[in-house]
């Protein structure tokens, strides 16, 4: 079963409030206590899963990002460039889920790059604004830095693997972990990894713009033999990329899914989702408490039985 069929996905609210077009400043204060993080949905592809609606969310995600002490505010693929622009300006960082979305032609790839861009520009004028893209979500980012489709077969489809840290690892993303879960990372089972395709070192490393714009964390090899990036973070903008799936290590227990559950992935799982949101406390967007725009006014539909997850949120 491959984990990379479930489209990790967020939408805004059907409900979402005409209140957000209008733009208000920023607070003046260090620190963000109430943050809340934009995740962009997906189109639902899987036979077994179009009954139910046809965008969705792996309520795996929300709890990931929730549990870190971020609300989440889903981001539907159909609004308008002022839309997403508006709701730039309230949340406190994006991620970008895995899937199976092209990612050069889908809506996917279209509204994640609107909001690279104005991430881009945010973070020159000095307005903080992280990105973190998980699987696909990764890949999609380095599409959208060396402006073409690099990908190659890199596939590890259901296993969980060690990573192979580069000198690099003292980065960001880990600075501060525990040295006892940096050297089981190295050695035990910790990340689960659902993927066909990937970015290789090779190609990475060929690549004028992904050298200047990302500093790899580690690296995997793939079935194939092929040594692939499996972490990267950004030299100067907080754009963060993991080919594997942090938010499986707590929310997810399909027993025929290499999901790693051990103590070292939990806390691993956790330090990484912390480490990102803490991230987007450093963002001062305003959300206004625009509660009906929140993740809250939707109910996930379980999913147990025709899905590798146990719930999910349909729109």
């Amino acid at each position: 079963m491959r984990l990379s069929s479930f489209l990790c996905v967020l939408f805004v609210c059907g409900c979402f409030s005409p209140h957000l077009a209008k733009q208000t400043g920023l607070k003046r204060k260090t620190v963000n206590d109430r943050p809340v993080t934009g995740i962009l949905t997906q189109i639902v592809s899987d036979a077994a899963m179009k009954p139910y609606g046809s965008t969705y969310i792996p309520a795996s995600y929300v709890k990931y990002i929730e549990s870190a002490g971020s609300r989440v505010m889903p981001i539907k693929l159909t609004l308008t460039t002022a839309e997403y622009e508006n709701i730039f300006r309230r949340i406190n960082g994006l991620l970008l889920i895995g899937g199976a979305s092209n990612l050069e032609t889908s809506d996917f790839a279209r509204v994640s790059k609107i909001f690279y861009q104005l991430a881009l520009k945010a973070n020159d004028a000095g307005d903080f604004f992280p990105i973190w893209g998980t699987c696909l979500g990764m890949q999609l980012l380095t599409v959208l830095v060396a402006g073409q489709n690099l990908l190659t077969k890199a596939t590890a489809e259901n296993v969980a693997l060690p990573l192979n840290l580069t000198p690099a690892y003292t980065s960001r993303m880990f600075e501060g972990f525990p040295k006892e879960l940096m050297e089981a990372v190295q050695r035990e089972p910790l990340t689960g990894h659902f993927h066909h395709y990937g970015l290789t070192v090779k190609a990475f490393k060929n690549n004028e713009k992904l050298q200047g714009f990302f500093t790899i964390i580690s690296t995997n090899t793939g079935e194939s033999g092929v040594d692939f990036v499996s972490t990267f973070e950004g030299k100067q903008y907080p754009f963060y990329g993991v080919q594997w799936h942090p938010e499986v290590n707590r929310f997810q227990w399909d027993s025929k899914l290499n999901f790693p559950h051990s103590p070292h992935a939990v806390q691993l799982s956790s330090l990484v989702a912390e480490f990102f949101i803490n991230e987007g406390r450093r963002s001062l967007h305003d959300f206004d408490e625009f509660q009906e725009a929140l993740i809250y006014c939707y109910t996930p539909v379980f999913a147990g039985n025709f899905s590798g997850y146990e719930q999910i949120y349909f729109f």
